[in-house]
């Protein structure tokens, strides 16, 4: 992947106010502005925020998490004040519910048009009228397998529950993830409410279990290509990166269906300046600094002028972009009511524990 030279001088201011705590005031920057932005691990280029500082002034004090729930927990705790988000569809849809995002006009920032209509018209089934998320990226959630370790193409998420790769399978350390592949299976929603097919979501988790190696989230990728599994549940981008490390790796959406996620940005209920938070929005919509976002993680993007211009190769790779006939069965997570995350929770809880 492309990586720019970030200069020394720069490099070091911005170090020694992480370290110090100063404000943008006491860097060279000329507005005198931060921002606070939380967001999922290694998912923005770090160059692109010191891009940021460097373009408008604004200092950047970056924090990350590394699943919905655990974003959701840091930021509920009140213990920061954050002015930007970035979560999952339905963790998007529970603080829209909650009362802690603004509400943003879009098209008043100068690049939004290079987001594909598309994802608009599917961020309204968790913000409707599009009042409040920008996307950011999105993807698939499928099955990462190595040729060489499987006998034969795989399909369906059977391969996971059947008992012939025991010790073999890294399972998501995600609960509505590993959920979701086991009530696909069964022929549920993954948006169900309805307890007896939750709880036999978590009988079959359980009776999977013994033949789970681990459960990851970032490192699920990496125990594949370096051999030490024969398939992991991971999210799309990850899947080409793992083919660009083993080619011997392929990747699959069940034809059972999956979970079509989006990510997308929030400016809180508390954030004090609006005009550097849209800035920072805007600047994630230009067309270069997407690419290099692109570039930093290969997950699907939802900017347009970062498809047109990506080579056929990229274009082409379902993983990058996948094709309408491979989305087919797969829906978007929705926000569950307390009552159902509770559940949920709880009978996690007891799979990890088995």
């Amino acid at each position: 992947m492309k990586k720019k030279t970030i200069s020394l001088i720069l490099a070091m201011c911005m170090v020694c106010c992480l370290f110090s705590g100063c404000s943008s005031s006491e860097t060279s920057s000329g507005e005198g502005t931060e921002l606070t932005v939380f967001n999922y691990s290694e998912y923005m280029d770090p160059e692109m925020i010191t891009q940021f500082t460097k373009e408008t002034g604004i200092f950047v004090n970056y924090e990350e998490a590394t699943t919905p729930e655990e974003l959701y927990t840091k930021y509920s705790s009140g213990a920061i004040n954050y002015d930007l988000v970035c979560t999952s569809d339905y963790m998007i849809k529970r603080l829209i519910d909650e009362g802690q995002a603004q509400e943003i006009d879009l098209k008043s920032l100068e690049n939004y048009n290079n987001i594909d209509p598309k994802f608009m018209k599917l961020s309204e089934s968790f913000d409707p009228g599009n009042r409040y998320s920008l996307p950011y990226f999105w993807g698939t959630v499928g099955i990462l397998y190595d040729t060489t370790k499987v006998k034969g193409d795989i399909d369906s998420w059977d391969v996971l529950f059947n008992g012939d790769y025991k010790g073999d399978i890294i399972m998501q350390d995600s609960m509505r993830d590993s959920f979701m592949v086991a009530l696909k299976y069964l022929g549920y929603s993954l948006n169900t409410k309805d307890e007896n097919e939750i709880r036999a979501a978590a009988d079959l988790l359980k009776k999977q279990k013994p033949d789970v190696a681990s459960y990851l989230v970032d490192e699920a990728r990496d125990e594949v290509v370096a051999g030490n599994a024969a398939m992991a549940v991971v999210y799309s981008g990850e899947a080409y990166l793992g083919n660009l490390y083993n080619h011997n790796l392929k990747y699959v959406i069940p034809k059972e269906g999956s979970n079509l996620w989006l990510d997308s940005w929030i400016v809180t209920k508390n954030c004090k300046n609006t005009d550097a938070a849209k800035k920072f929005l805007d600047f994630l919509c230009r067309r270069d600094v997407a690419y290099a976002n692109f570039e930093y993680i290969y997950y699907s993007t939802p900017n347009k002028a970062v498809v047109d211009t990506m080579d056929e190769e990229l274009r082409l790779n379902t993983a990058i972009v996948p094709d309408d006939a491979s989305l087919e069965g797969c829906e978007v997570y929705q926000s569950l009511d307390d009552a159902t995350t509770e559940l949920y929770s709880s009978l996690w809880k007891e799979v990890k524990a088995e």
